[in-house]
């Protein structure tokens, strides 16, 4: 297995742990994190998924020998994996949060784009190098440049140059820079502080986050509007408005 997942409370810790290959995205890795996000994705005890890489990499993108004199299907089937494991993170329920401990480049890089929240430790570097070797990183760019802006995604896609944590935290890549023995901490105090919402609402809102952000303002605030409505008559939404009026902690269903 590529892949280890453990339970702290609320929060489930997956682990890429396909070490001696600094946790490339092989097409079985890939496959390995989708199954095990699905089904994360259908375990209501679960209200956070922290995505951490063991050893002396997050993840270092795709597997480049399995990029090597291939077919075309091939080459179809392992972009379309990544394509379907990207898409999960922000479709699964749960916040995703990504856990960087030290480098994280290529297909890794969007990986930690593509997570919903990011802590990083102060070894953490960034890059999507494959201008270098002859492979632009072009579904990479699709979340780094949504999350960093256009000219800062330019930069780093074209030069495949290594940015670091603070750098990172500055472009708005990752949300929090922390010593390396503090990284787990800090990664749990997060997933614990999300936690204490509704699990049904968080759910609700992180859908809506990414239906709406693609949308002109008229459009989403039509959507969004008709998200609150629904939102409103939940008897989750019902409990918290009461508890908040009558000063005391709500008792969520779920």
């Amino acid at each position: 297995m590529n892949v280890s997942v453990e339970r702290f409370g609320a929060a489930a810790v997956v682990t890429m742990r396909r070490v001696e290959k600094r946790n490339s995205l092989s097409l079985e890795m890939m496959r390995e994190l989708n199954g095990t996000l699905a089904e994360l994705d259908g375990d209501r005890e679960v209200r956070v998924v922290i995505l951490a890489g063991d050893g002396p990499a997050f993840s270092a993108g795709h597997d480049l020998r399995e990029l090597r004199g291939r077919e075309h299907e091939a080459y179809v089937e392992i972009f379309e994996e990544c394509v379907r494991l990207m898409t999960r993170v922000q479709s699964i329920r749960q916040p995703v949060i990504a856990e960087v401990n030290t480098v994280a480049t290529a297909a890794g890089c969007q990986l930690v784009a593509t997570c919903d929240l990011a802590i990083a430790s102060t070894n953490a570097r960034f890059a999507t190098p494959g201008v270098r070797i002859g492979l632009f990183c072009s579904t990479p760019m699709v979340a780094l440049s949504r999350a960093i802006g256009q000219k800062r995604a330019m930069q780093m896609l074209l030069t495949g140059e290594m940015i670091n944590a603070e750098t990172a935290l500055e472009w708005g890549l990752v949300n929090r820079v922390v010593a390396p023995d503090d990284l787990r901490t800090a990664t749990l105090a997060l997933a614990a502080k999300i936690a204490e919402a509704s699990g049904e609402i968080v759910g609700i809102g992180k859908s809506a986050f990414y239906r709406q952000i693609d949308l002109d303002q008229a459009s989403a605030y039509a959507y969004t509007k008709d998200v609150m409505v629904q939102n409103a008559q939940l008897a989750n939404a019902q409990e918290g408005i009461s508890a908040f009026l009558e000063k005391r902690v709500p008792s969520w269903l779920g």
